[in-house]
């Protein structure tokens, strides 16, 4: 177990009085890592919301909006964003949120050994603190997503004090300004967050907030019911129609901005042919995997960009599958006895993925062993390239740049395929220096042209943002990227 500095004498009588409030919040898998720079995963960032501030947010609406920048411009077309500060923000460990604070976070994001923030952070040429209220970031060249990156993790105000102090093991004992910090963690078990009272925001309305990891989610589920947690995300989709008939319990249900899909290696022996990539992923019946484990809470993909968003197009089509030509390609590039190790983790949703999958493709002859490893191990395993084949999706960005750049470009930091093609790597920096989105959606399209001929990765489905919680809480807002904020959220 970790344990977090003095927590401030009021946020201590709060945790002590008969009338503290405690939110248990129920998630899918252990967060891995608890510091900006190095998270990677979805569930990471729904504790470190809580945590830490960002420059600026998301509304409903997908709108950039102020939170620690009450303001910014944008000159030198497109080169400069000049952001004016809240004064008087803390961390919470006493210390100052002020320019140099933020210059600090944006540099340890570019320059931190590990840091998943560096290609995000790329076009910053420098970041320069004008005074204690106005920092400014200069870019190498325009850069249409930053403000959209500056919404997540890579907009993120550590404090610096905290940071140099703990050094790489800062995500044990995370120092931020948001509405909760941090208190204690024991692994697989929970983590335990206190009301900021001193919040520039205002107080939160709960005292204290604890997320407890449930990867089976028929045990998320029973402790919603048992009133061991008062939220769930995700609920599983068998679970949502029951759910909606419970009086004693609501249902959030709204559109995502992520996708989930299936990762080949290129570098492996087995998948270094296109065709061989090309064939697996032809066997792979969307509609009937939207139907039969997700009960059509889920839509079938062929793209990154789910309808809705900034770079969707209705050219990109959800393809069919066809057996025949999946044993043609097989054929052609003389693997017609194919058989590889298909990596994903045990919950009971990706097994039953897993296992109708390992039956589509056995319908062109094509042998799948499944591995099953905790979401953290295949990481891991994600992030070394060890594996044949990956099941592992993305949470999604406001900003279309974030669905595809680190992915498919050449030594992307989410490229967990090791693609490369120089082609696909002039487009997307093409699409990433462009500002309207008009001419951006029409180089995705030629870019995504050539990664579906690839296939370093195939889309299959784009989820939706499920969340469960009890009929006493209120206050969550359906913001697309799934990601709840708790400053707002009470209890009756």
């Amino acid at each position: 177990m970790t344990k977090s500095r003095i927590l401030p004498v009021l946020a201590l009588l709060a945790l002590g009085s008969a009338s503290a409030q405690t939110l248990t919040v129920g998630i899918d898998a252990d967060p891995p890592r608890l510091d900006p720079a190095l998270s990677s995963a979805l569930v990471d960032r729904q504790v470190l919301n809580q945590i830490f501030d960002k420059l600026v947010d998301l509304d409903t609406d997908l709108k950039v909006v102020p939170m620690l920048a009450k303001s910014w411009k944008i000159t030198n077309n497109g080169t400069t964003y000049t952001f004016t500060l809240r004064s008087g923000v803390r961390f919470h460990d006493g210390t100052p949120l002020d320019a140099a604070a933020v210059k600090y976070s944006l540099d340890r994001n570019m320059t931190l050994e590990g840091s998943v923030r560096k290609n995000e952070l790329s076009s910053i040429k420098d970041v320069k603190v004008i005074n204690d209220t106005t920092v400014q970031i200069n870019l190498k060249n325009p850069y249409g997503p930053l403000l959209g990156v500056l919404s997540d993790r890579a907009g993120m105000i550590v404090s610096p004090k905290a940071a140099e102090k703990a050094g790489k093991d800062f995500g044990n004992d995370p120092v931020g300004s948001g509405p909760f910090s941090f208190v204690s963690r024991k692994r697989q078990d929970n983590i335990t967050l206190a009301a900021n009272t001193r919040y520039w925001a205002g107080a939160p309305k709960i005292d204290k907030l604890v997320y407890r990891p449930f990867p089976d989610g028929d045990v998320r589920y029973a402790n919603l019911l048992s009133g061991a947690v008062q939220v769930i995300t995700p609920v599983d989709p068998k679970d949502v129609t029951k759910l909606e008939k419970n009086s004693r319990f609501e249902l959030l249900n709204y559109a995502g901005l992520g996708y989930q899909g299936i990762w080949f290696n290129v570098n492996r022996d087995v998948f270094k042919d296109k065709r061989v990539r090309q064939a697996v992923a032809a066997t792979i019946d969307r509609e009937a995997v939207a139907k039969v484990v997700f009960q059509n809470t889920v839509s079938p993909a062929g793209g990154p960009f789910p309808p809705g968003t900034p770079a969707y197009s209705s050219s990109i089509k959800v393809p069919k599958p066809d057996v025949a030509e999946a044993r043609k390609k097989l054929a052609a590039a003389g693997k017609s006895n194919l058989t590889f190790t298909l990596l994903t983790t045990p919950n009971a949703i990706n097994t039953q993925l897993a296992q109708l999958y390992q039956a589509m493709f056995s319908q062109a002859g094509i042998n799948v062993k499944i591995e099953q490893v905790e979401f953290g191990t295949l990481l891991d395993r994600a992030d070394r390239a060890d594996f044949d084949a990956l099941m592992l999706g993305w949470s999604g960005r406001p900003d279309p740049d974030g669905n595809v750049y680190d992915f498919f470009t050449t030594g992307g930091t989410n490229n967990q395929a090791r693609y490369s093609n120089k082609e696909v790597d002039a487009l997307l920096n093409k699409a990433r220096a462009t500002s309207a989105m008009s001419a951006r959606k029409a180089t995705y399209n030629v870019a995504l042209g050539k990664i579906l001929d690839d296939v370093p990765y195939t889309w299959v489905y784009f989820q939706r943002n499920l969340i469960g919680m009890a009929k006493g809480v209120s206050g969550i807002q359906p913001i697309p990227d799934g990601i709840v904020r708790f400053h707002n959220v009470s209890i009756k």
